[in-house]
C-alpha cells in the first residue's frame, strides 16, 4: 500500500463537482466603509474645533480667563477627540485597501505617516488640554499665576496651530496625489485638496479657522467615495 494517497473527487455520474470557493472580505473593499468612516471623523473634528475655538482665545499669551468660566463645552471636545481619532484610522486603513497595488510606496508612506503623525499630536494637544483642566480644578489660583500653565498653554497651541495644521496639509497632498492617480475620486476632488492643503499651510497667518478645511475637503472626498462606487 503506497504512503501517498490521491485526493478524492466527488463524481455524480462520472463528472466532477466544482469544489466551492470561499469568498473573503466582499464588504470592506467597498468604499461604502470609508466614506462613512471619513464623514464621521469630519463631523467629530469639525464639532470638537468650533467647540474650542468658541471657549478657549486663540492667543496662547491670553491669561486663562477660560478656564474659570464654564470649560463643559471645551470637555466635552476632549471627549470627542478621540472617537474622532479612531474614525480617521478607519479611513485611512479602508482607503489604503480601496487603493491596493496601484498604491505607489512613496505616496503611501508619505500618506500613511503623515496620517499617524496627525494624530498623535492632535491627541497630545488634546491631552495638554485636558491636564490644565484638571491642574486648574486642584489648584485655580496657583495655575494661573505660574509658568506651567503658560508653558501648557504655549504647548497647546504650538502642537496644533503649528504641527498639526501642517501634517494636515500634508496628509492632503498625499491623498489628493493617490486620488489623482487611482481615479478613486473625480480629479477636480484632488485639485481643491491641493488648494485647501496652500491654505491651510498659509492661511493660518489670517484667520483662526483655517483648519475647518481640512474636515470639510475629508468630507467632500468621503461623499465622492460614497457616490463613485467603482
Amino acid at each position: 500500500m503506497g504512503l501517498c494517497h490521491e485526493p478524492q473527487t466527488s463524481r455524480v455520474r462520472g463528472q466532477d463537482l466544482p469544489q466551492p470557493t470561499t469568498v473573503t472580505r466582499p464588504s470592506l473593499k467597498t468604499p461604502k466603509a470609508a466614506a462613512i468612516a471619513g464623514v464621521l471623523f469630519s463631523v467629530l473634528l469639525f464639532t470638537a474645533f468650533w467647540l474650542f475655538r468658541i471657549s478657549v482665545p486663540a492667543d496662547p499669551l491670553e491669561p486663562g480667563a477660560w478656564l474659570q468660566a464654564d470649560v463643559g463645552r471645551v470637555t466635552l471636545a476632549l471627549n470627542l477627540v478621540p472617537f474622532a481619532g479612531v474614525a480617521f484610522l478607519w479611513f485611512i486603513g479602508v482607503l489604503r485597501d480601496r487603493l491596493g497595488e496601484r498604491e505607489d510606496r512613496f505616496f503611501a508612506t508619505v500618506f500613511l505617516g503623515s496620517g499617524l503623525l496627525f494624530l498623535a499630536m492632535l491627541f497630545a494637544a488634546a491631552a495638554v488640554i485636558g491636564a490644565l483642566i484638571l491642574a486648574f480644578g486642584a489648584a485655580p489660583q496657583t495655575l494661573i499665576d505660574s509658568a506651567t500653565f503658560q508653558f501648557g498653554r504655549g504647548l497647546a497651541y504650538g502642537l496644533v496651530n503649528i504641527y498639526t495644521v501642517k501634517t494636515a496639509a500634508v496628509f492632503m497632498i498625499a491623498t489628493s496625489t493617490a486620488v489623482l492617480h487611482t481615479d478613486l475620486a473625480p480629479r477636480w476632488v484632488s485639485f481643491v485638496g491641493y488648494v485647501m492643503a496652500l491654505y491651510i499651510v498659509f492661511g493660518a497667518y489670517f484667520s483662526d479657522w483655517n483648519f475647518v478645511a481640512f474636515p470639510a475637503w475629508i468630507m467632500l472626498l468621503s461623499v465622492c467615495l460614497l457616490w463613485n462606487r467603482k
